[in-house]
């Protein structure tokens, strides 16, 4: 549970470090799931594994909780689900997605400046928050990421996207989009193995390239509050958008947004060989 100064801290920054979420062992067994899963050898198939930047590459899985056990039960963590819905003043939680970016040792490429929100421009309204275990150690030295305190209060810029200054990988944004007197100043955002760190769906953050020799694995799982719609934008989708089955306007929920939180507790869920 959170305490009422941590509440204030993410209302205030629009992220938090949030403590322990699992032990050393549990993250060290997910790390070595993320691998098999990333080699082909999961039990079923993510929604996508994809990589961008070439020789500096970051690996992307989404809705990894498809292809294995240990993720699908991380979806219903208690000590996360009741940070997050304390966080949101929610009784009821449903998981948009999950997603992993696994930076390679040496190799791991960045993830320019962005909001979360603006790239899911199918759910409404933009009360998501996001919960990120890492798996391994993610400090400066290793990628971790970097966050803007306060943008949450900003609204969208420009679609989402930032843009990225390489000297120092800082945000580079168009100010015009923003109120005055604001500071961009960014803070990285180190986080242990085994611990979470929640960020609101409209801070602004990205992560340089990793140069270490350790990787950097981690798994982040988008939370919605109980009352996200389903809203159909012409001429912009989503990923997940085929699995959809509710009408436009009508609150997001289905087997492949499983409800994880309900009435207060976690919620009733079928084993992964059942789901």
């Amino acid at each position: 549970m959170l305490t009422d100064a941590q509440i204030a801290e993410f209302k205030e920054r629009g992220f938090l470090v949030a403590g322990r979420a699992m032990s050393d062992e549990q993250a060290d067994a997910m790390r070595s799931r993320l691998m098999e899963v990333m080699e082909g050898h999961g039990k079923a198939e993510p929604e996508r594994i994809s990589s961008w930047g070439g020789e500096r590459k970051v690996i992307q899985i989404v809705n990894i909780w498809e292809a294995d056990d240990l993720f699908y039960e991380h979806l219903f963590n208690p000590t996360i689900l009741e940070m997050v819905a304390q966080i949101i003043g929610t009784d009821t939680l449903r998981v948009w997605h999950d997603q992993v970016q696994y930076k390679p040792p040496r190799t791991g490429g960045a993830t320019d400046w962005h909001q979360d929100h603006p790239y899911w421009p199918i759910i409404q309204p933009a009360d998501l928050v996001s919960a990120w275990v890492a798996l391994d150690d993610a400090d400066v030295e290793n990628g971790c990421m970097w966050m803007v305190p306060g943008s949450h209060k900003w609204g969208p810029h420009k679609g989402g996207t930032i843009g990225t200054n390489p000297d120092g990988f800082s945000p580079m944004p168009d100010l015009s989009q923003l109120p005055e007197g604001i500071d961009i100043t960014p803070v990285p955002m180190p986080v242990k193995k085994g611990h979470v760190a929640i960020h609101h769906c409209l801070t602004w953050h990205g992560s340089p390239p990793n140069n270490s020799d350790r990787g950097r694995p981690a798994i982040a799982v988008h939370y919605m509050p109980g009352y996200t719609r389903y809203e159909k934008d012409p001429g912009k989708t989503h990923l997940v958008e085929h699995n959809v089955e509710v009408k436009p306007g009508e609150i997001l929920k289905g087997k492949h947004f499983p409800t994880v939180w309900e009435n207060g507790r976690v919620a009733d869920h079928p084993p992964f060989s059942e789901r």
